[in-house]
């Protein structure tokens, strides 16, 4: 694989995480679901 070539899949596949992130956080924030991180922290209300 050239480098051009892993540079290009690097930026899609951490694209798509991001956008997976911010999907499922949204869809919890939007039925009233308490939002968690990865880490166990809650927003405090």
């Amino acid at each position: 694989m050239t480098p051009v070539k892993a540079v290009f899949l690097s930026l899609f596949m951490l694209s798509g995480i991001l956008m997976w992130g911010a999907a499922i956080y949204s869809a919890d924030a939007a039925n009233g679901h308490p939002v968690v991180d990865g880490y166990g922290v809650a927003h405090a209300r």
